[in-house]
């Protein structure tokens, strides 16, 4: 389809689909038309299962359940994993928890269940994706 036949929200799933990152944000779309009219677009690919949301402004690839049908992240690493790329991309600079090193290191039999990252600096935002919720350590 000719792209500028195209609609926002077409425009914004094809990028969606093309792109090899799992996190998005606002401001990534920002070049198709004002923030209003792209966060609405974004709405509407939350609601068709193509997107989940996870926080202000940070959304991530998501797929339909083949159980449920219900979107759930289309990273086969699961939460933690697109929750680093989150802030990542938020220019947020974190390190891993002492109990996740400790494991890395084979220091610890323990094995790290919660999504605790450890953040330098400011930050203030919630992500979440279901019942899964980064847990900021200062």
């Amino acid at each position: 389809m000719d792209r500028s036949r195209q609609s926002l929200q077409q425009r914004i799933a094809s990028r969606v689909s093309r792109c090899r990152r799992d996190v998005f944000l606002t401001r990534d779309f920002a070049a198709f038309s004002d923030e209003d009219q792209v966060i609405r677009a974004l709405r509407k690919l939350v609601a068709e299962r193509k997107l989940v949301r996870l926080g202000k402004g940070v959304y991530a690839k998501a797929r339909p359940s083949s159980l449920s049908g219900r979107a759930v992240l289309a990273n086969p690493d699961g939460f933690l994993s697109v929750a680093h790329q989150a802030l990542g991309r938020l220019g947020v600079e974190w390190e891993p928890t002492q109990a996740q090193r400790d494991f890395a290191a084979s220091r610890s039999t323990q094995i790290p269940v919660n999504s605790v990252v450890k953040v330098k600096g400011r930050f203030s935002r919630k992500l979440r994706y279901g019942a899964n919720e980064l847990v900021i350590e200062r």
